[in-house]
């Protein structure tokens, strides 16, 4: 590999002025484009040496063969300029995004004579106006059957109210009861307008103005005795209090926010976009993105926030964005966004109060997002075979890897020592097969992969040992051979597990390590990684296989904390099995127990001053 690039632009040429550029390759497609306040900066971070890039980053320079630039006046050009190319050219190297474009939205035709309420997945009808979307298409629906209580629309499609404003007779929807427009002939088109002006306010989140005027209205009608003016506003004000009760008031009721919830790994990341309107949230919007290159997390949520708002005007962008971390670029983003709006809009991170709750809540559903994202990818009979046929070529295996076996080592400060395998046959886990062990007087990490791997392989001559006596036996599951180890870290931790297997005569199975701050695939004797695809299906399942392993070590080894602890804890007398629950249940961890103090053991119930005192002291001299 060349140390330098051949199209590398003197740094001189590049200008100090924000701009746009992008990398091309031979047949002169866009690879990359990317902005910066200073182009001459931002560049220059691609043209150190090459050794000194990360793997993927390196991986695109080098694929490239030329780099260009284009100068704009402001930092907010550079944002629209940037977000159009990638909309044109789908950089490979760009991150990927893969919207939820199947849920329904609730959808208000204004551009129409005669506005309707639609349920659709069409978001190019022109002149629309969209609210939601919505989990379930039922939802939108009930929601449609409590509105038009409310606010009586049109609801039939265009035949029906053509034939219907025609003839001169209602739509069948309209001669049930179920459609307000004028084809029902009870209003006309400018009081049909007028009443879908409302309908769209009381969505927009105004329903706080609709609710005082139906309460006055019907206390009025009451006064008067006009009681049937009276119940048809109850009826109105009960659909609205239905309405409203699918969607809680989670903010203060004059907030109009978008916010953000962003969870990523080193491969993909999930959003839950919510949307919310007077202090409730009216929708949720979800995206998964998959990464080629790695990139910070500011980054990535300015290229989120780029993405909801390219194609928005108007009251699509809301007074306040709400996001994990502020983009580096925040002023320009604000005013890129307030061109769109018309208005002020501000960028800000929720720190405290409920702002902050639902920040939480839109992470924790990301979080899940993004299990689920990586678990319907595993379950994939097609994407799992890939994964084991793209290993294979990567690998260079002679056969796909049906078995592959994980190891991970754990310790708490060096000590504690716990190391776990986990096994995986045909891109599946087999949890009944998973094993844990203990580490005694290890030196390292190294030493400890070594150490286990022997343990691990010495079960496999026992198995040959039985098969060439002729016992007929079935071999115990921990005998299986397998035909793939991974190791959890790089060139140290592979070149230990290759001289375990040497030593134990296996050298004939496959190993490479995964190192987790890179992605990068070690293999034994090897001076530089192998560098799989961000979006091969090979680095999902590697990648699972390490989380997998390292979380089942964790887990075992939080198992023997609390276990070690408890026994200690049943050396004090006095203090028996409950108390003992109770007290690793209050504290959580057993750092926190060792620190607490004397009064501190004393709020829990049953823990009189002796016994905490007892505890404590026992505790301090382990």
């Amino acid at each position: 590999m060349a140390s330098a690039l051949s199209y590398r632009p003197r740094p001189g040429d590049i200008p100090t002025d924000p701009g746009v550029y992008r990398f091309r390759d031979a047949n002169g497609r866009v690879l990359y484009v990317g902005k910066a306040k200073n182009l001459r900066a931002r560049l220059s971070n691609y043209f150190a040496p090459l050794p000194t890039l990360h793997e993927r980053t390196r991986r695109m320079v080098t694929t490239a063969t030329s780099v260009e630039w284009t100068v704009v006046a402001t930092d907010v050009e550079a944002l629209q300029l940037e977000y159009m190319w990638i909309q044109e050219f789908s950089p490979p190297f760009n991150v990927r995004y893969k919207d939820d474009k199947s849920y329904p939205f609730l959808a208000v035709t204004l551009a129409d004579e005669a506005p309707r309420v639609v349920v659709t997945r069409n978001r190019r009808i022109a002149g629309a106006r969209y609210f939601g979307p919505y989990p379930k298409v039922w939802a939108v629906h009930d929601v449609i059957d409590l509105m038009i209580k409310v606010f009586p629309i049109r609801t039939c499609n265009d035949s029906s109210y053509r034939k219907a404003m025609a003839t001169g007779r209602p739509c069948f929807p309209g001669q049930i009861g179920r459609c307000g427009g004028p084809c029902s002939m009870k209003v006309t088109i400018e009081e049909h307008r007028a009443i879908v002006d409302d309908f769209v306010a009381f969505l927009s989140g105004g329903d706080q103005r609709f609710t005082r005027e139906l309460t006055a209205r019907m206390r009025e009608a009451s006064a008067a005795m006009d009681y049937e003016t009276a119940a048809v506003c109850r009826d109105r004000l009960q659909a609205i209090e239905a309405v409203l009760g699918r969607s809680a008031l989670v903010l203060a009721s004059d907030t109009d926010a978008d916010l953000f919830g962003i969870a990523q790994d080193e491969l993909a990341a999930t959003v839950q976009h919510f949307v919310v309107r007077g202090g409730r949230v009216r929708g949720v919007r979800a995206a998964t993105i998959e990464k080629e290159l790695d990139i910070a997390s500011a980054e990535l949520v300015r290229q989120v926030l780029q993405r909801a708002y390219g194609a928005a005007t108007g009251d699509e962008v809301p007074r306040q964005v709400l996001v994990p971390q502020l983009p580096d670029d925040a002023p320009g983003l604000e005013q890129w966004l307030q061109e769109r709006r018309g208005k002020r809009v501000s960028i800000q991170v929720a720190q405290r109060g409920r702002k902050a709750e639902l920040m939480r809540t839109a992470t924790r559903n990301a979080e899940q997002a993004l299990v689920l994202h990586k678990t319907r990818r595993s379950s994939d009979y097609v994407a799992r075979t890939k994964a084991l046929t793209d290993l294979q070529e990567a690998l260079g295996l002679d056969e796909a890897p049906l078995r592959i076996e994980c190891f991970d080592v754990s310790h708490l400060a060096g000590t504690n020592v716990v190391a776990s395998m986990v096994v995986f046959e045909d891109g599946l886990a087999r949890k009944d097969q998973y094993r844990s062990f203990g580490v005694p007087e290890t030196t390292d990490d190294t030493d400890s992969l070594y150490r286990v791997l022997r343990r691990r392989l010495a079960h496999l001559d026992v198995a040959d040992a039985a098969d060439d006596e002729g016992a007929g036996a079935r071999r115990p599951r921990f005998a299986y051979r397998p035909q793939l180890l991974v190791v959890d870290g790089g060139a140290p931790q592979v070149a230990a597990a290759a001289r375990a297997l040497r030593d134990a005569g296996h050298a004939e199975i496959a190993l490479c390590g995964v190192a987790k701050r890179l992605e990068e695939v070690w293999l034994p004797g090897e001076d530089y990684p192998v560098i799989l695809p961000r979006t091969s299906e090979a680095l999902y399942l590697l990648q699972r296989l390490r989380d997998e392993a390292h979380r089942f070590a964790i887990t075992h080894q939080r198992k023997r904390r609390r276990r070690d602890i408890g026994t200690v804890l049943a050396e004090v007398p006095g203090l028996g099995e409950r108390r003992i629950k109770a007290l690793l249940r209050h504290f959580g961890s057993v750092a926190a127990l060792r620190q607490a103090g004397v009064d501190e053991l004393m709020e829990l119930p049953g823990i009189g001053p002796a016994l905490a005192e007892a505890v404590h002291r026992h505790l301090a001299s382990r």
